[in-house]
């Protein structure tokens, strides 16, 4: 990230309004820089010395952010939606606009998911050639069998024009509804479901548990998050060497 930043990126970047609305605000004398009023919305700041005050309140620039988060049912993997609750409106001190989740969660699915500004980090984490594992936890509809093990370590068609990549299926229980952990290194539309569909089971709960390093925090209720921690995301980052 530059030090030095437009003064009205600078105020976009932490949600204070949209860049026609704050070249507005800024020509209209609503914004100081060291305690002095500042017009040009092009004047350049330094995020890291400059005092920059909005309406008389003073801001601090955050820059990349990361947050766990514990997604429940019936909120949507999305950075907007008109119909459903998002993942990002469950983030209530979110202090930069530009913040988005890495990979999706299905609406009905829970778990482990990572809200980021860090587009790099997503890339990297999202990318089927660095192999991250993502591990989930699910309920299934019907006997899972040694045989489903073996077809979803070889790969099954999920009506694409690829098989799905070698997928680790670890049966925990096998019963009429059976329970099993499952390691992938792909993400495509509602891949876990279409791969039991092809064995002719049923998903019918789905919990991500890990991506990579990173594994849920247990302490998190369903639609809490938290921040990172230096060694969560120091160990997240390694995946990009």
């Amino acid at each position: 990230m530059a030090e030095l930043l437009r003064l009205d990126k600078y105020l976009a970047d932490l949600g204070i309004g949209s860049r026609s609305e704050l070249k507005l605000w800024i020509r209209k004398g609503k914004v100081t820089i060291n305690g002095e009023v500042c017009i040009k919305p092009e004047a350049k700041v330094s995020i890291h010395s400059d005092e920059i005050c909005f309406e008389g309140n003073q801001l601090s620039y955050v820059g990349l952010v990361y947050y766990m988060l514990n997604k429940p049912m019936g909120v949507v993997s999305a950075t907007a939606d008109n119909l459903f609750e998002t993942v990002l409106d469950l983030i209530e001190e979110k202090q930069r606009k530009d913040l988005f989740p890495v990979g999706r969660l299905d609406k009905d699915t829970e778990g482990l998911l990572l809200i980021t500004n860090d587009g790099e980090l997503a890339h990297q984490l999202l990318s089927p050639k660095k192999h991250v594992d993502k591990v989930y936890y699910a309920r299934v509809k019907g006997m899972v069998t040694e045989e489903d093990k073996e077809a979803f370590l070889i790969g099954v068609d999920i009506g694409e024009d690829d098989l799905t990549l070698p997928a680790k299926l670890n049966i925990l229980t096998y019963d009429d509804i059976s329970e099993v952990e499952l390691t992938l290194h792909e993400g495509r539309f509602h891949q876990i479901k279409r791969m039991f569909e092809a064995v002719d089971k049923e998903v019918i709960y789905l919990k991500r548990l890990s991506m990579g390093t990173l594994i849920l925090d247990e302490k998190l209720a369903l639609g809490e998050y938290r921040e990172l921690t230096q060694d969560e995301l120091n160990a997240l980052k390694k995946i990009n060497q």
